[in-house]
This record gives structure tokens, C-alpha cells and sequence, in this order.
């Protein structure tokens, strides 16, 4: 039962429901509550106003909200709800349950009467706290809507239920115990609320108050409360009506609008509506056993991913203390080796000091006896040892001079260990690094450029074990700028259309599986053909005729082959295959046998005036980077929404440079909604209007006219709008810089934009009262292309 608790509460008060009423949206309100949050609207929007002009024919109006732009101050055309014109800059608050509500109009009046007793306030409106729909009070005001007896006994078997003292339900704040209840009134009070609220005197003092207990027990044995009907508050409901779906009294059979509508009666429609509950109540039972069985599951998962995580942890453990050991153990012998190495080196050098020592000694012993000798003065003594003496210094001398005064050995050390391969392998080391497919390889002899697409091709390494899920394949803008995916699948061969002409672009591919994905493929790169204008070229070599619709069908033609540029990098150098006829051919290759043409040597036979192709693009919407409430069809080309939202879709396709046109035409228009049209960067906000935003340049038009919208900022009302079947061209001309709007063949204002640069993808924003279909490969209209030759 305490589950329950939640749907008993008001949304607005977030206290049990004190005399609920029923919405037309089906939701419950306080009726205290649903006063509080009346607001008053202005009088265009009246029940009464709306029956005089004949444009509504219900007592309850829902606003449109998606309307409420016609109030803006500013002439816009685009606009946003932000409150009734009778409080615009009021906030929206939050009831005690989160809820966000409207605040009161005005303070409630300081009244015992009932609240549906109160006088409402003239076009009084009321906005439901849960659904937020809106709609306009009738002269009945809060009488108008039926009370909700069943919840109020769902709420009286709750409370009843629930073992605490009874509480005061009039406190504001923390309720206090409850000491009397009226019995007329049908409300506890505690006494201080009781002399504030329930005075003694006046009509008052002939209520009944009893102690909170028996009151419970009086409550209980009572009989329950009958509803009445809400146009004829005496009477009973007595019939069901099936077209409106709610009971009525015989007078509204008789008299009212339910006259002429389908009825039956009261009782068999209430045991049918209690079948079709029970019957929607036993498949959401289901749903729910469902879910306790789920839940179970997902439990006995949380513990088993915590006992595998506790047996994996100490199989990791292990293994790095493995590693770790066997580190360790590699550690102790280089430094036996280091050790050993430093003994050594250091018996050398003592030896050689030992050594040097002795002979120093025997040295300095030499040359201080042949200075004796020199002191002697007998020349005949002298003599006789002389010559000895002469040999042994010189012996002695050349003894010094054959390496010994030079170091035996080196104070560094010859040992260098080399760490970086295992370096490499510790940083390689992880869990899924021999689970993941292998880099793929591109086949460049399959590969092939043709106009403004490209075709690629690539396979799996030929010794690989690990199978790929699938590719994906990644291209660059053209412009050296980020790569971005064009394909995903599993296919191994792709070709992307829409590319720039004359442009230079890098590809690469890797391959992805349930663990993970691969380390990208060598980067390819690939040329387009070039962009051609209508100026006629005369070309300085003969063609023959039979070769002519050749060249037309295939102009640019290439295929790419793989050219390392050098050692360490991984690009590959574009050329033209000599298989394929280009407008660059040589002559040479144009001579080819059976051309029945001269040799280059020969003269010219004749000159052939070849006017040059205007290249087009052909492009589709992205899914990838639409926004999740977005709806393609037709193969990409056909857009709408789901939500009453602006959301955005790009196209494919990217523009940097060259004149490009496109168009969309309307397939649905209702409701007079404002789609916008242009383009856009690819971080453009996906959520809002194109043009809300500074990634985007736009137009956005309804049914009337259009403006021109970049940064939130509207430029240039231009009457003129569209309906279903309208055609709106979008020109980007990119060696102007500017950006221009057609309806209908016909220029829509002036240029929209100027100093337009950088990287465009086409752009449209609309919600799911439109849908619009895209149309590419179209040639630049004959005017603007006139006039651009004159300039």
C-alpha cells in the first residue's frame, strides 16, 4: 500500500488530495489547488470571444502553445512561450514533489466558503502541472469539472489503513495531531487551526464536532458520497455517454449536449470498464512479474560479477607478481654482471699501480745514485762505470716510454641495457590486445577515383585469427581538417559520393569487433576531379571524333597506386591511369594503334573546341548526425520529426568551395509551422531552430513570409511563403562567398549572406507538421549563372 502513496498525492500542494477534481487531460487536482494556480488570459483567447467568431465550438480550449509567438513584441515571426499576457515576466515555480506550476494570478480570497464556491476570475485559465497541457475556464469556472469520488475513497481506505493518529489536515506545515472533527465539514482539525478556520459562531455553530476517533468511525459507516453532475448539480448521474466517456443525469439526456449522442446505462458500463481495468491490470501484472524476475536476475548478476571480480583480480595479481619476480630475478644476475664487471676493473687498476710503483721506485733509485756519481772528481773512476750507467738510463727510460705510464682500463662501464622493447611490451600489455581484429589492409588496385567520388577497397591481413565484426572507414574534409566516419558495416568495399572537386583527401579504415577495434590502416591519399567550369577550352591536340562521347562519359578517371613518399610514413602519391582516358592524357596515349591519328612528331590535323563539364554533387541527409527525433525515408532524401520541437538534420556532404545548389521540396505543411533552410558547421546545436545559433545561416519561412537568421539575429522580412508542394532553393556560392534563398524559382529577398567561408553542409530544421524531400545533382539556375558571367 505505501507504494501507492505517490499517486494519492496532489502534484501541486504534494498532500493527499482534499476534494479532487478531474482535468480533461484525466489528471487530479486539489480543487483548493487548482485555484491557486489559475492565471487569467487576455480576452482574444476567451471561451466567449471564441463562440462569438465561431472558431471554437468546446468549453475547454486548449491554448496552442506552439502559437503563442503572436504576442512577441518583436515582429519576428518565431517566438517562444513564456507566460499569459497577464503575468509575462512571472517564474514558474516547483511544488513540494518537483513538479513545475504555475504561481497564482492573486492571492487567494480569505473565505470559509468552498473553493468551487468562489467567484474565478473573468478568462480564467488553467495549466495542468503534469501534462502541462493549458485550457480556458467557461462562465462554471472549477464547477465545470466532475470530483473524483473514487479517489477520495481510495484515500479514506488508505488513511484508514495506516495505524498513526489521526492528523489535522489543515496545517501548513509538519500537521499536528488532530483533537475534534465537524461532521458537517467532514475535516480534522487540531485546535488551533480549529479557532482559526472553525469559529463557534455564525452559521458555524451549529456544526457538530466530535473526537477524531468517532469522527473515523461516523466517517466509515456513512454512506458514500453520490457525484452529481456537473451542469445540474441536483441530480445524479444516472447514464453513461460512449461518445464523450462520461456519466451524465437524465436532464442532460433531455436538455443538454448530450442529447443526441450514444448512451448507456450507468451499471453494465461500469462492469465492462471494471472487466477492460482487470483485463489491462493482468498484462501489466505480468509485466511486473516480469520485472521482479529481471530484477532478481540482475541481482544474482551484481554477485556474480563481484565473485568473478575477486577471482580476477587475484589471477591478475598473480601474474604481474609473476612478472614482477621474474624482473626481479633478471635484476639480480645484470647486477652479478655489473658487480663482476666492477671487480674486474678494479684489479687492473690496482695491478697497474703495483706495477708502476716498483719501477718508479727503481727509477728514482737510479737517478739519485747517478747523481752521486756526478759528484765524483776522479776522472779515471768515473770512466770505468759510465758507459754502464748511460745504458741502464736509457733502458730505463725506453721501459717508461712503451705504454706503460698509459691506464690499463677505463673507469666506464661497457654495459648498457636496452629496456625499450620491454617498455613497449609492459604499455602493450592489456586485456583484450590478442582479441582485437587485425589493421586492415586497403587493396589500392581496387581502389579508384571517379568525378567527385571515390571507391575503396580493403581486406584482412591474410594470417589473421581473430574475426572482425565489421569497418569502419574514415575520411577527412578535404581540407586537412578532422577525419570523420563515412561508412560502417561489413562490407569491405565502399564508395563515397559527394566529394569536392579538385580536392585532396586522406582515408583510412580499421576494423572492430565485440572487445574492441584495431589500430587504423596506413593512411591512403586521393585526388578528385577537378572542378570545371562553363568556360570552353581549345584543346592544342587532335581528338578523334569516336572518342569524344568517351571523354564525356568518363572524364576524370583514375585509379590510385601505392607510392611510399619515404621511410617512416605511410602515404601513398596519386597518378593517373594510363587504362583510362583523362583530360590530361598525353597525346601519345591518344595516338594509340587503331586511332588511325599521327604521331606527335607529325602536324596537327585539326583542333576540336571542347566545352567543359559543369561538375555537380549529389548528397543525402545524414542519419549520423541527426538529431534522435528526426525521421528519414526514401533512401535518406525525405525528412520529417517526431516531436513539435525544431530539430536539425545536415546532409552528407560537405562544401569548401565551388558553387553548389540545391532543393527541397514540401511534401507536408500543417498547422503553419516555421521550417528553416541553409547551412550550417557540423557542431551546429541539433535542438533548436537553424539559425539560433552562430554555426548556422538560415531562412526560415511559414506560410506568409520569411526571414533570415544567423546567431539568433533576424534580418530581412520578405513577404511571400510556402504551402504543401512549394520547391526552396538553397545557393552557396563559395567563390563569391554568399548565400541566397528561391521559392519557387524565384529569389526570396536579397543575398541572405555575405563573407560566407570555411567548411558548409547543408542544412534543414522543421518539426512533424512538415516534411520536405531533398533533391541534388541540380545545375545552377540560367539567371544566376548569366549574371555571374557578366560579372
Amino acid at each position: 500500500m505505501e507504494e501507492m502513496e505517490e499517486e494519492l498525492k496532489c502534484p501541486v500542494c504534494g498532500s493527499f488530495y482534499r476534494e479532487p477534481i478531474i482535468l480533461p487531460c484525466s489528471h487530479n487536482l486539489c480543487q483548493a489547488c487548482a485555484r491557486n494556480i489559475l492565471v487569467q488570459t487576455p480576452e482574444s483567447e476567451s471561451p466567449q470571444s471564441r463562440r462569438a467568431s465561431g472558431s471554437g465550438v468546446s468549453d475547454y480550449d486548449y491554448l496552442d502553445l506552439d502559437k503563442m509567438s503572436l504576442y512577441s513584441e518583436a515582429d519576428s515571426g518565431y517566438g517562444s512561450y513564456g507566460g499569459f499576457a497577464s503575468a509575462p515576466t512571472t517564474p514558474c515555480q516547483k511544488s513540494p514533489n518537483g513538479v513545475r506550476v504555475f504561481p497564482p494570478a492573486m492571492p487567494p480570497p480569505a473565505t470559509h466558503l468552498s473553493p468551487a464556491l468562489a467567484p474565478v476570475p473573468r478568462n480564467s485559465c488553467i495549466t495542468c502541472p503534469q501534462c502541462h497541457r493549458s485550457l480556458i475556464l467557461d462562465d462554471r469556472g472549477l464547477r465545470g469539472f466532475p470530483k473524483n469520488r473514487v479517489l477520495e475513497g481510495v484515500i479514506d481506505r488508505y488513511q484508514q489503513s495506516k495505524a498513526a493518529a489521526l492528523k489535522c489536515q489543515l496545517c501548513e506545515k509538519a500537521p499536528k495531531e488532530a483533537t475534534v472533527m465537524c461532521e458537517q465539514c467532514d475535516v480534522f482539525y487540531c485546535d488551533p487551526c480549529r479557532l482559526r478556520c472553525h469559529p463557534p459562531r455564525g452559521p458555524l455553530a451549529k456544526h457538530r464536532l466530535v473526537p477524531p476517533a468517532q469522527g473515523r468511525v461516523s466517517r466509515r459507516l456513512s454512506p458514500r458520497k453520490v457525484s452529481t453532475c456537473t451542469d445540474h448539480e441536483l441530480e445524479n448521474h444516472s447514464m453513461y455517454c460512449v461518445q464523450c466517456k462520461m456519466p451524465v443525469c437524465y436532464q442532460c439526456l433531455e436538455e443538454g449536449k448530450h442529447s443526441s449522442h450514444e448512451v448507456k446505462a450507468l451499471g453494465a458500463m461500469w462492469k465492462l470498464h471494471k472487466s477492460q481495468l482487470s483485463q489491462a491490470l493482468n498484462g501489466l501484472s505480468d509485466r511486473a512479474k516480469e520485472a521482479k524476475e529481471f530484477l532478481v536476475q540482475l541481482r544474482n548478476m551484481v554477485q556474480q560479477i563481484q565473485e568473478n571480480s575477486v577471482e580476477f583480480e587475484a589471477c591478475l595479481v598473480a601474474q604481474c607478481d609473476a612478472l614482477i619476480d621474474a624482473l626481479n630475478r633478471r635484476k639480480a644476475q645484470l647486477l652479478a654482471r655489473v658487480n663482476k664487471e666492477h671487480e674486474h676493473k678494479l684489479k687492473v687498476v690496482r695491478d697497474q699501480i703495483s706495477h708502476c710503483t716498483v719501477k718508479l721506485r727503481q727509477t728514482t733509485g737510479l737517478m739519485e745514485y747517478c747523481l752521486e756519481v756526478i759528484k765524483e772528481n776522479d776522472p779515471s773512476g768515473f770512466l770505468q762505470i759510465s758507459d754502464a750507467l748511460i745504458r741502464r738510463v736509457h733502458l730505463t727510460e725506453d721501459q717508461w716510454g712503451k705504454g706503460t705510464l698509459t691506464p690499463r682500463m677505463t673507469t666506464d662501464f661497457d654495459l648498457s641495457l636496452d629496456n625499450s622493447p620491454l617498455l613497449q611490451s609492459i604499455h602493450q600489455l592489456d586485456f583484450v590486445q590478442v582479441k582485437v581484429p587485425a589493421t586492415p589492409i586497403l587493396q589500392l588496385e581496387e581502389c579508384c577515383t571517379h568525378n567527385n567520388s571515390a571507391t575503396l577497397s580493403w581486406k584482412q591481413p591474410p594470417l589473421s585469427t581473430v574475426p572482425a565484426d565489421g569497418y569502419i572507414l574514415e575520411l577527412d574534409d578535404g581540407n586537412g581538417g578532422q577525419f570523420r566516419e563515412v561508412y560502417v558495416g561489413k562490407e569491405t568495399m565502399c564508395t563515397v559520393d559527394g566529394l569536392h572537386f579538385n580536392s585532396t583527401y586522406n582515408a583510412r579504415v580499421k576494423a572492430f569487433n565485440k572487445t574492441g577495434v584495431s589500430p587504423y590502416s596506413k593512411t591512403l591519399v586521393l585526388q578528385t576531379s577537378e572542378d570545371t567550369d562553363s568556360e570552353e577550352q581549345t584543346l592544342p591536340f587532335p581528338v578523334p571524333s569516336e572518342r569524344l562521347p568517351l571523354r564525356r562519359m568518363s572524364p576524370f578517371s583514375s585509379t590510385l597506386n601505392l607510392q611510399p613518399s619515404f621511410p617512416g610514413r605511410s602515404y601513398f602519391d596519386f597518378r593517373s591511369s594510363p587504362h583510362q582516358l583523362s583530360l590530361h592524357s598525353s597525346l601519345q596515349s591518344l595516338n594509340a594503334p587503331g586511332c588511325n591519328f599521327e604521331t606527335q612528331s607529325a602536324p596537327y590535323s585539326q583542333l576540336v573546341d571542347i566545352k567543359k563539364l559543369l561538375a555537380v554533387a549529389w548528397f543525402a541527409f545524414d542519419p549520423g548526425s541527426a538529431h534522435s527525433d528526426i525521421i528519414l525515408s526514401n533512401d535518406n532524401l525525405t525528412v520529417t520529426c517526431s516531436s513539435y520541437d525544431d530539430r536539425v538534420v545536415l546532409g552528407k556532404t560537405g562544401f569548401s568551395k565551388g558553387v553548389h545548389y540545391w532543393e527541397l521540396t514540401v511534401d507536408r505543411y500543417d498547422n503553419h509551422p516555421d521550417p528553416a533552410f541553409g547551412v550550417a558547421r557540423m557542431d551546429v546545436m541539433k535542438d533548436v531552430m537553424l539559425g539560433k545559433d552562430d554555426k548556422a545561416w538560415a531562412m526560415y519561412v511559414d506560410n506568409n513570409r520569411s526571414w533570415f537568421m544567423h546567431n539568433n539575429s533576424h534580418t530581412n522580412r520578405t513577404e511571400g511563403g510556402i504551402t504543401k508542394g512549394a520547391t526552396i532553393g538553397v545557393l552557396l556560392d563559395l567563390n563569391r562567398k554568399n548565400l541566397t534563398f528561391f521559392i519557387n524559382d524565384e529569389q526570396q529577398g536579397p543575398i541572405a549572406f555575405d563573407n560566407v567561408e570555411g567548411l558548409f553542409f547543408p542544412a534543414v530544421s522543421l518539426n512533424r507538421n512538415v516534411q520536405v524531400t531533398l533533391h541534388t545533382g541540380l545545375a545552377v539556375p540560367d539567371f544566376y549563372s548569366s549574371r555571374a558571367s557578366i560579372a
